[in-house]
């Protein structure tokens, strides 16, 4: 398997997988390759599984143009709904959704406070598809990952953290 590491300003290292099943590292530039290499061992459990997910992810979103077009048809159906079951209870409105043919992300808010949803998730249970709606409303309020960015979510779905395993599953 090949590492790739990524070397920046930062202050702690991480390790993900990228779309060829690579690892990649990114670290802060004082690390050593010995220390890089000691990191990457020591989370080689972790990685293994992480490779194994994405491979069903990848494996999920390979579809045909026409299996995509029934996505996002079912994804127009049945995500501006939640958005607005969603809204009116949380008293956080969008200013627009829009459905897309996102891959690496299941949902993003803008800085205008216009949410975006991959159709992707209409390959997830109904409480998945919930999570990312009430994630994304979240950040109307809080533009970050805070506690109380947190704590917004879990008011509103106290099994949040459940739901958000479903959209890690394969």
């Amino acid at each position: 398997m090949e590492v790739k590491v990524y070397k920046s300003n930062r202050k702690t290292i991480s390790l993900s997988v990228d779309d060829d099943l690579n690892a990649v590292v990114r670290a802060p530039y004082g690390v050593t390759d010995k220390k890089i290499s000691e990191f990457v061992n020591k989370n080689k459990a972790w990685l293994e599984r992480a490779i194994e997910r994405k491979k069903a992810q990848l494996e999920k979103n390979n579809l045909s143009e026409d299996e995509i077009n029934a996505l996002i048809k079912t994804a127009k159906e049945i995500i501006p709904e939640r958005v607005e079951y969603f809204s009116s209870l949380m008293n956080l409105y969008p200013t627009g959704v829009k459905i897309t043919k996102a891959k690496k992300r299941f949902g993003s808010c803008n800085s205008k406070n216009s949410l975006c949803f991959s159709c992707f998730l209409m390959n997830y249970p109904i409480e998945a598809v919930d999570y990312v709606v009430v994630h994304e409303l979240a950040h109307i309020r809080h533009h970050n990952h805070s506690k109380e960015f947190y704590n917004l979510i879990a008011h509103y779905m106290p099994d949040y953290k459940q739901r958000e395993k479903l959209l890690k599953k394969a």
